[in-house]
């Protein structure tokens, strides 16, 4: 008899899992003892083994996907065994594949009375959608098709490079067969579970398969099915009377759907200057999406009116122009995760100047040892860290109902990419080195460049440095990352007049901003903060102890 196993519980916090990778795949034989899956929870990604022998007949959660506790993860039962039952009797928002017969009433009225019903799946046909990649993916971008309609697929072959909010990630195939439709274009931006692909036998109509929740692709501006077929439905229309019908351009008037009349309107595209390739030249949605204000038809200018010479004034020729680029899924969540921090936490900034004389005599002597390199970076991590230990209360978050003060120190480091601003985490920053936290930064820099920074390896900082001193920039202030209550911004060193024993020395000094969540973070207790941090900084030799 088949045994539903469902999304267990694997620490005492865990509300929700996701399937971080699974071990078997559909018609695998399982033994008793054998790993089913990695499943990550919200401390860790764990191996759960199956209780269980028989044959995998279903899988209810894909790799990427989360669901709750309890939700439907899998069965096992004798191979060919009959299923139907449990799944319609546990089918949950995990069995996508499966319960995707089942249809709003509305719908499927309208369908059939169009004579089509879009969610019957021939036999054979996988629909994939778009995966969750990453905990906080909400929507992802088709960044380039690695298979084309039409290629046969292998399980294991990428199929794309899909875009998140925090990486550029390759999507493999699960199941093999010929990529039969293509449901979102490179360059598209869909939520997750979207339509992403069909694959199955060489030949299938899958013209009857929806490409689902199209409102939610960028290129697409929230056109909708309906809108489609009274698009068709005009476009046939114009078909019958085009016999009928003026050329517009004798007539001035522009034939044009409604679909890629309201596309115009978004797009802020003069009609006028588009050209139909519709019957009787009529502007359709694929005229408005190939257009390219380049390919815009010269307009005859009127001659100019005789002015008397003084008069006249002297315009620079030239053309008005942007460069659209789209926003990219990192972009986004940057632009949404410091939108709500500065919103919502309200911010102030203490600046101090540090007296860098001894740090900078200390680092030169630390680096002339062999097979060590320190920069003021690493010395700056180090001395918040160990600052955050004497002043716990920077070290903490709001959460509304209590302020949670971590007795860990994790630092984050902002580090600039391409697209925008990622945040490595170093963890337990206080219980390292300086040469053992430049040596971690340095690797976490460059997985991040690289885009190949994991998930974990971005999550759970307390405290967070930023610094823009290798950029010439003396002074600024920062967003705070949240959850952390503050943010510490630094400056380049500058060489300066200062006053040293009553008397005007060149000096090097650095300013320091600390950006505070008021919240959580009293002024006297950053000012303090920032006390012990200057004082770790001036001497260095404290840091050693």
């Amino acid at each position: 008899m088949a045994e539903v196993i469902n999304m267990p519980r694997l620490s005492d916090t865990m509300e929700e899992g996701v399937v971080a990778k699974w071990l078997k795949k559909k018609g695998d034989k399982v033994e008793e003892g054998d790993i089913l899956a990695e499943i990550e929870t919200d401390k860790a990604t764990m191996e759960f083994e199956s209780f269980h022998e028989g044959t995998l007949l279903h899988i209810g959660i894909e790799e990427g996907e989360t669901a709750p506790v309890d939700t439907l993860l899998a069965i096992i039962g004798e191979e060919g065994e009959d299923i139907s039952d449990l799944l319609e009797g546990g089918s949950s928002e995990s069995d996508k594949a499966d319960s995707d017969e089942k249809e709003d009433t509305s719908d499927e009225k309208e369908e059939s009375e169009n004579g089509s019903d879009d969610n019957d799946i021939p036999e054979g046909v996988e629909v994939i959608t778009m995966p969750r990649l990453s905990d906080t993916m909400e929507e992802g971008t088709v960044a380039s098709w690695i298979k084309k309609e039409g290629d046969k697929v292998e399980e294991g072959d990428i199929l794309a490079e899909i875009e998140t909010d925090k990486a550029t990630m390759e999507f493999e195939s699960f199941y093999t067969g010929t990529l039969l439709k293509i449901g979102i274009q490179e360059g598209e931006t869909a939520k997750v579970d979207s339509l992403l692909a069909i694959i199955g036998p060489e030949g299938t109509d899958v013209s009857g398969i929806s490409t689902g929740d199209t409102e939610n692709k960028t290129s697409a501006k929230k056109e909708d099915k309906s809108e489609e077929k009274k698009e068709k439905k005009e476009e046939k229309s114009s078909e019958k009377t085009s016999g009928k019908s003026e050329d517009k351009k004798s007539s001035g008037r522009i034939f044009v759907s409604p679909l890629a009349k309201k596309m115009a309107e978004d797009k802020g595209i003069d009609l006028s200057e588009v050209q139909g390739s519709g019957e009787n030249g009529r502007i359709v949605k694929r005229d408005i999406e190939d257009f390219k204000p380049s390919e815009k038809p010269a307009k005859a200018e009127a001659p100019a009116e005789k002015k008397p010479a003084a008069a006249q004034t002297y315009v620079p020729a030239g053309e008005e122009s942007f460069e659209e680029i789209k926003n990219s899924q990192m972009r986004k969540t940057i632009a949404k995760r410091l939108g709500e921090s500065k919103f919502n936490a309200p911010h102030y900034y203490l600046t101090i100047e540090v007296d860098m004389a001894n740090a900078m005599a200390s680092r030169k002597q630390i680096n002339n040892m062999p097979d060590v390199k320190v920069s003021f970076n690493d010395m700056v991590i180090k001395a918040s860290a160990m600052a955050l230990r004497k002043h716990p209360r920077v070290n903490s978050q709001w959460t509304g109902d209590a302020t949670k003060i971590a007795k860990h120190i994790h630092m984050g480091v902002a580090v600039a990419v391409e697209e925008g601003l990622v945040v490595p985490v170093l963890k337990f920053a206080d219980q390292m080195s300086m040469t053992q936290i430049g040596g971690n930064v340095k690797t976490l820099a460059g997985k991040a460049r690289d885009k190949k920074l994991q998930p974990d390896e971005m999550e759970g900082s307390t405290f967070t440095v930023s610094n823009l001193g290798m950029f010439g920039i003396v002074e600024f202030t920062s967003i705070i990352n949240q959850p952390n209550s503050a943010i510490l911004s630094v400056g380049t060193i500058v060489e300066k007049p200062v006053v040293r024993n009553g008397q005007i020395v060149v000096g090097n000094t650095m300013k320091l901003t600390l950006a505070c969540d008021h919240r959580t973070v009293d002024g006297a207790t950053g000012a303090a903060f920032l006390e012990t941090l200057k004082t770790y900084l001036e001497n260095p030799v404290t840091m050693l102890a």
